[in-house]
């Protein structure tokens, strides 16, 4: 039954007439007193501090040089930057390929440029691989360092130099917090030229190292600004001996990378806002800058990775992964990652201990589930239960039939050989 008119008006009338008069248009008062007592009766309430977002980013990458044959340069730059010694990382593998004789003979071609050379970085590192390189680099007086490999031999320089300047620090000090501690870098680094051989982890961008931590079956890392390398030299002839599974591994984790700092979340919603600069993370979330970086990435990779994995001699296919992992590398190391990845470090972590899978075309005797397979094998599943992946790909101009995004495909990373 509909309210009749006169119960209307009694409800208006009634609302005018409330424990405050001054909600009548008939009464002029001043209510300070009540407002005074309400005050009191509110400071007895548990106080709630507020807190603030986000509302500024920071941009922060390597200085990079792309070209044929650039490495071969390498030596005159760490003369340039007057190196009194040079610490030298790679693994037992690109040790004895083209980009580390071709660093060797830049170096060695500088008479005044010493250097010492650590060929036992391992696939995927662990704290003791870590503690292995740092103990090594402690013992020497090194001015400058120099990675030559994929992301395992940058990410473990990286650490190297870190504990290198701080010489007292335990590893857990820097590792990424609730794992560690999370201490900020106030120190500076010494200069580190980063020269990647794979088109995968763009960490001669970042300043981010990765490591298994195998006594809890997990990986996680260290991510700050201070780490990043201050050249990344990217060669277009360093990853013309990449086997094909290294190749879709890394690729995989360029399509990934890409696609999870630009869909993460807007570095305005991030909380708490820093209360010294010094603290805001190297992961700050999506932004302006970043985002140009990794949609450039994330279509030269859907359009080029198919070809490099079918065709390993594809060089156009393979100069233009160079560029989107380093794009990506930009992309990520400001914004960040997600869902994906965080699933992947327990993927990998658990292996070591436990399946102990070694994937086809990897030259080591280590078990082994590369980082990009990792992060793809929940790929598909993790994107569409975030956001309606249609949608998604369509705003990107990405196609919709493309296997590696959707997963619709029902063969393996390894079936694109």
């Amino acid at each position: 039954m509909a309210a009749s008119r006169s119960t209307i008006l009694r409800l208006i009338n009634a609302s005018q007439h409330t424990l405050c008069p001054c909600h009548s248009p008939s009464h002029s008062h001043s209510h300070t007193g009540q407002l005074n007592a309400l005050t009191q009766l509110r400071n007895f309430a548990t106080p709630v501090n507020k807190v603030e977002k986000e509302y500024a980013f920071e941009v922060a990458a390597s200085n990079l040089r792309f070209g044929d044959g650039v490495t071969a340069e390498v030596g005159m730059d760490l003369k340039n930057m007057k190196a009194r010694k040079v610490g030298v990382f790679t693994d037992p593998n690109v040790a004895k390929l083209r980009p580390m004789q071709v660093a060797v003979a830049s170096l060695e071609a500088q008479a005044d440029v010493p250097f010492e050379i650590f060929d036992q970085v391992v696939a995927e590192p662990t704290e003791e691989s870590w503690r292995k390189a740092i103990s090594w680099a402690r013992k020497h007086d090194f001015s400058h360092f120099l990675a030559v490999g994929g992301g395992s031999v940058i990410d473990t320089a990286k650490a190297a130099n870190l504990f290198t300047v701080y010489k007292d620090a335990d590893l857990m000090d820097f590792v990424n917090a609730p794992v560690g501690k999370g201490l900020p870098i106030s120190q500076s680094l010494f200069p580190l030229i980063a020269v990647p051989t794979t088109a995968g982890t763009g960490s001669e961008t970042t300043g981010t190292a990765i490591l298994d931590i195998t006594s809890r079956s997990f990986k996680t890392g260290i991510a700050n600004r201070a780490m990043k390398p201050v050249l990344g030299i990217v060669d277009t002839h360093n990853t013309e001996s990449c086997p094909s599974a290294v190749h879709i591994s890394s690729g995989l984790d360029v399509l990934f990378h890409s696609l999870e700092s630009y869909t993460a979340i807007p570095y305005t919603e991030r909380t708490p806002r820093p209360c010294n600069p010094i603290l805001r993370p190297a992961y700050q979330g999506s932004n302006p800058v970043a985002d140009i970086f990794s949609l450039w990435a994330l279509r030269t990779t859907v359009k080029y990775l198919p070809r490099i994995a079918k065709n390993h001699d594809d060089t156009e296919a393979r100069r233009q992964m160079l560029l989107a992992s380093s794009f990506a590398g930009i992309g990520f190391g400001n914004a960040g990652v997600h869902l994906c990845h965080g699933m992947s470090y327990p993927i990998s972590g658990l292996n070591k201990k436990g399946p102990q899978y070694k994937h086809p075309g990897y030259l080591t005797d280590l078990p082994i589930i590369p980082h990009g397979i990792s992060v793809a094998l929940t790929g598909p599943a993790g994107i569409a239960s975030l956001f309606p992946t249609p949608l998604v790909l369509i705003y990107l101009s990405v196609p919709i039939h493309c296997p590696f995004i959707t997963g619709s495909s029902s063969r393996g990373p390894g079936d694109f050989q």
